[in-house]
């Protein structure tokens, strides 16, 4: 109640708008991709909207949330160790996100099926060169793994400034990765449509590069917010930083399954 000491150490959130708000949006953004994925007048339009309201949202949202942790005091150790442990369990559902693209690609390259000649790759799918741009890429995100780890130790030891280096590297070595997957890319000899093997490809390391991107925003609200974090005090950083690894070592398996062994 209010002018009452606060006998807990949880968070208590006052009513907000944006759960409701967030939930609307997410279901403008469904049906916009519904209704351009099948060429309805108009869906393109509808899922661009639907896409930039949701992100203005999601904004809106954590500008709060940041500000209970760091202008009102309200994130607790308690209320630090619920934000992680929430942070765990979405990472746990993104992993279950790529099994299923995983188990796609396996269950059609295993056994492969009369209707592609019972042969993987399918006749006529040039595959990518595992060790060029993939294992060039394999390189880079290893090394941003390397940076943002050296970025969280020198929070932890107080340094801002080798901090910010960190994280600065951690976004070029980033924005490096994103331009050469679009690359190879426009230079691939197969598209999304090309039978199964074209579908697991893209939509595996497709979603990986969305995930790339949301990863990159993330690193970037983080280095715009370094003045902010303190050694006992940095649980954006760490999501940042968690999430970032989890990027990295699905890359890891992608590049092992699709690229080298799918190459065999």
């Amino acid at each position: 109640m209010s002018g009452q000491l606060q006998k807990h150490p949880y968070h208590i959130v006052t009513p907000s708008p944006w759960p409701i708000m967030a939930s609307l949006a997410s279901l403008v953004s469904t049906f916009g991709g519904v209704l351009y994925m099948h060429s309805y007048k108009l869906g393109g339009w509808t899922l661009t909207f639907g896409v930039i309201y949701l992100a203005t949202i999601a904004a809106l949202w954590w500008r709060d949330v940041i500000r209970e942790a760091v202008y009102e005091g309200s994130h607790t150790r308690k209320v630090q160790s619920g934000l992680k442990l929430g942070m765990v369990l979405f990472i746990v559902s993104e992993i279950m996100f790529f099994f299923a693209f995983f188990w796609a690609y396996f269950h059609s390259s295993l056994a492969p099926g009369i209707e592609i000649g019972s042969i993987w790759p399918p006749v006529g799918i040039d595959v990518f060169n595992p060790w060029s741009i993939p294992l060039l890429n394999t390189f880079i995100l290893l090394l941003s793994g390397v940076t943002i780890t050296y970025a969280h130790h020198a929070i932890i030891s107080g340094s801002k400034l080798y901090a910010n280096d960190g994280l600065a590297f951690t976004i070029i070595l980033a924005v490096a990765f994103t331009m050469l997957q679009a690359y190879e890319y426009i230079e691939a000899p197969f598209n999304i449509s090309d039978g199964i093997y074209g579908s697991t490809f893209f939509m595996a390391t497709g979603f990986h590069g969305f995930h790339v991107i949301i990863g990159t925003t993330f690193i970037v609200v983080c280095f715009l917010r370094l003045h902010q974090f303190t050694r006992t005090h940095h649980v954006g950083f760490e999501a940042a930083a968690w999430y970032w690894h989890f990027v990295d070592v699905v890359w890891l398996f992608l590049f092992v399954t699709i690229y080298w062994w799918g190459s065999l």
